[in-house]
Order: structure tokens, then sequence, then C-alpha cells
């Protein structure tokens, strides 16, 4: 009797690195939930992937929203009565500035996105996965290296992953007695919207402005789906996938 496939749930999946693992984890068999605010770009992520009818299934959430995230995961336990992996993908930044001048609606903005969304779709994973039968799951946070050395400016992005690996440590700890693994994937330079920056030059912590390497999307994804398909008795806490060149070793 052949297994049966497998539900992740992909956060932020109509672009960058969210709709490249979501289409790498279609392509290795699993069934996937999409979401972000938008359902056209979720949907153009499902006809990229080319997914067999039935293998993906578009659910439109803001994940800073709490009645939209338990709509969300209330709409998988009705399709597929249980999850077996949430990639918590879904971010945003703010222009880079000074914390004077950074508006009180941009950090508020990115602290939702990036900090509580991670928590409320953790919160519904790990009820869902403590519940059902066979109980446990996998939880893997969209970190940054940005949770280890900061760039210039960048107090609302810095703080909230700093704060992502927070939560990590915590679920690995609380989900132990639920078989509910959680780890992080810490990126640097991958070639999304978000990072286009970097190809035509950004402040370093010496004041100078500099092109940085990017690395393709796929690599990310290749690498989730590389935690995802450890048995739950095993764990990578914390990963870190890096455009090779790019200055973060010896940034400052």
């Amino acid at each position: 009797m052949a297994e049966a496939a497998k539900i992740a749930l992909v956060t932020g999946a109509g672009s960058g690195i969210g709709r490249e693992t979501a289409t790498a984890f279609l392509m290795a068999g699993w069934k996937v939930v999409l979401t972000g605010r938008r359902e056209a770009p979720l949907q153009e992520t499902v006809a990229l992937a080319e997914a067999e009818e039935g293998d993906a299934l578009v659910v439109p959430a803001d994940v800073a929203d709490p009645e939209s995230v338990d709509a969300l995961f209330a709409k998988i336990e009705e399709v597929y009565g249980r999850l077996d992996l949430l990639f918590n993908n879904a971010g945003a930044n703010t222009p880079g500035a000074p914390i004077d001048e950074i508006p009180v609606a941009e950090w508020k903005k990115v602290v939702d996105i990036n900090l509580t969304g991670s928590f409320l779709c953790a919160r519904g994973a790990f009820a869902l996965m403590r519940r059902q039968k066979p109980q446990g799951g996998r939880i893997i946070n969209n970190g940054s290296i940005s949770a280890y050395a900061p760039r210039p400016g960048s107090v609302p992005y810095t703080a909230s992953k700093h704060a992502i690996s927070g939560l990590t440590k915590t679920l690995a700890l609380d989900g132990r007695p639920f078989d509910i693994a959680c780890g992080q994937i810490d990126i640097g330079n991958a070639g999304t919207d978000m990072a286009a920056a970097q190809a035509k030059g950004v402040p370093q912590a010496n004041g100078s402005i500099a092109v940085e390497p990017l690395m393709d999307t796929r690599e990310v994804a290749d690498a989730v789906l590389h935690m995802a398909s450890l048995p739950l008795s095993s764990n990578i806490l914390f990963m870190t996938v890096m455009a090779t060149k790019m200055p973060f070793v010896g940034r400052g």
C-alpha cells in the first residue's frame, strides 16, 4: 500500500522563496496548501508548478490577522484532516533608515507580518499537529542572517528576525512531548524581489556601498525540502544557506 502524501503549508507562497519552495514540495510528491494575501499570485504558483488536481490547495489569508489564520487552519483540517509541515515564510521589510526616521506604522507592519504572523501560524500548526493522529509534525521558520548580524538601518527587520530565533528555540522545546520538531533556515541574499537592491549596491557597515552576490532561490527551496524530509526523531535546528561570497562572515 502506497504511503499517503504528506501535507505542507507554505505561507507567502505567491512569490520568491515561498513560490519556489511550494513548487519544490509539489514536485517531490507533497500535497501543498499555498497561502498569501492575494489569490492571483498563489494560483500562478500552482500553474507554474503544473500541479495535479488535488495536490495544491489555495487558501488566501493574512498571516497577521488572527481570524484569517484560524480560518486557514480550519480549512486545512476540513480538507486534509492533518498537517505535516508548516513553512513559516511570509515576510516584509521597510526601507533602510536610522531608528528615529522609521515611522511607527512601518515598525508595526514588519513586526506584525514577520513575528506575529509566524506566531499565529505556528500556533495554528502546533494545535493541529498536537491533536491529529498520528500526532506530530514539523515547523520550519524562515529566519535570516539578520537574525545574527544586522544591516545598517534595519531595526524593524532585524529585531523581528532575532525574535524568530527565540520562537524557534521555544517551539523546539515545547514540541518535544508531542513529536513536533521546529527548525529555522537563515537565508542570505537569495535572488528575490526583496533582495534586488543587493545587486545594485547596498550600504555596508563601514559606510561604503557595495554590490553583493545573490544565489538562486531554488537552493533555498532544496534546503527546506531536505529539512522537511528528516524523520521527526531528527531535526536541523538552524541552517544557514547563503550566497558564498556575500559579506556576512566578516560583516562589520
